[in-house]
């Protein structure tokens, strides 16, 4: 899955997405040509890079010669936008993020999302920036959005046409709540109301990169040196890998030199019968130069005193371990799937964005009862057929 990734260590604006989005490979003149499409006048765009804290970032400006006499409300904009010739996933995200400002004006200001007026993010260049962000998302090909939490400044004023405003401003911190932030001590607006628009509207939460085939990174400048931070936004685009589920569950061991052996698989099948995920016996030397086993199982916390009565109780230990273990584990699940011998039931496992299959030992074991076959000739022939599936 094709993801995006914007790594907010000094915020996010909508010019910072935009020039992050042209240096992770969006072709600076597609960008404009798509936003022609919205058949608007009075701006252009310009592009440069410029050099902060040793990076090279690309600085995206919108250069406004006409602004319009009257202020934009939800309506108009998305007017605009739904008589543009752009494509209508398009048309959607763009809607989608201005929707969210206009939520929290509303929220801000006590009003209502058809009455409430966009002021500055209703300009021009705040309309180019949202609608130029879901214009480079799709041609980037991204499926899903995501981000480090949003950092916010703190302890500064920021001047509106509402006149001067805290920072964070009201509108942004409205957008952002019920979203991971992180507000700093940086006396300056790290993240604005379009930038956080644009994250709260099409993330899908946080991320760690573990998770990530990374294929290329953008830096995005903002406007203003800030001597705390690099004042750049970083896009990383790529691949996401296919999470392996994780759960605690509890290992529980114990150390086993005087007991008859033939107990053993009776042991084993009693654990699993009761809810252990699994059970296993290692050959070890104890003190003295004993042998003995170490029996070892796993289960959930909650089966934990089921599996500890039949230890206690078919077994000659007189104490054991208990130790809580994270496991990770690929997704997989149980399929029917045709093949030679019929409609058989098989292990379906997802690896690295691939569905594979394996074959079930008592499917096997069935097969090879009921046909008077090898067991081994059995899961020969199925491999076979299951990796050509």
């Amino acid at each position: 899955m094709r993801i995006a990734y914007f790594d907010t260590f000094a915020g996010i604006s909508g010019d910072m997405t935009l020039g992050a989005c042209v240096a992770a490979g969006i072709p600076f003149d597609t960008l404009h040509e798509e936003l022609k499409k919205l058949s608007l006048s009075g701006f252009e765009l310009s592009a440069r890079h410029l050099t902060r804290s040793g990076i090279v970032a690309t600085k995206i400006d919108v250069v406004i010669s006409e602004q319009p006499k009257h202020h934009r409300h939800l309506k108009d904009i998305n007017q605009i936008i739904d008589q543009s010739s752009l494509k209508q996933s398009i048309k959607e995200t763009a809607k989608r993020i201005f929707h969210e400002v206009a939520v929290a004006e509303a929220a801000v200001h006590h009003s209502t999302i058809e009455k409430i007026h966009f002021h500055e993010v209703g300009a021009l260049d705040s309309l180019v920036d949202i609608v130029g962000t879901a214009i480079c998302l799709d041609l980037l090909g991204i499926e899903e959005v995501y981000s480090s939490p949003v950092r916010l400044g703190s302890g500064g004023f920021v001047s509106t046409q509402h006149g001067t405003m805290p920072i964070p401003t009201p509108a942004t911190v409205e957008i952002l709540k019920k979203y991971p932030t992180v507000l700093t001590d940086i006396p300056f607006e790290l993240t604005t109301p379009t930038g956080a628009a644009i994250i709260k509207s099409l993330s899908r939460g946080t991320l760690t990169l573990e998770r990530m085939r990374i294929h290329s990174v953008g830096y995005g400048a903002g406007s203003r040196e800030i001597p705390q931070v690099p004042n750049l936004l970083r896009l990383f685009v790529g691949e996401l890998e296919p999470e392996m589920a994780s759960d605690e569950i509890v290992s529980i061991e114990t150390n086993i030199d005087n007991m008859n052996p033939e107990l053993h698989p009776y042991v084993i099948e009693q654990l699993l019968a009761a809810g252990a995920h699994d059970a296993y016996l290692v050959p070890i030397i104890m003190k003295k130069g004993r042998p003995g086993v170490l029996l070892s199982t796993l289960v959930e916390r909650s089966r934990m005193d089921d599996l500890l009565a039949i230890l206690f109780r078919e077994t000659t230990t007189l104490g054991v371990r208990i130790q809580p273990v994270e496991r990770r584990k690929l997704p997989r699940n149980a399929k029917q799937v045709s093949s030679s011998f019929g409609t058989i039931r098989v292990k379906s496992i997802l690896r690295e964005g691939r569905e594979q299959f394996a074959p079930e030992f008592e499917e096997c074991k069935r097969i090879a009862l009921e046909r008077g076959l090898p067991l081994l000739e059995v899961y020969r022939r199925l491999e076979q057929e299951l990796r050509a599936l």
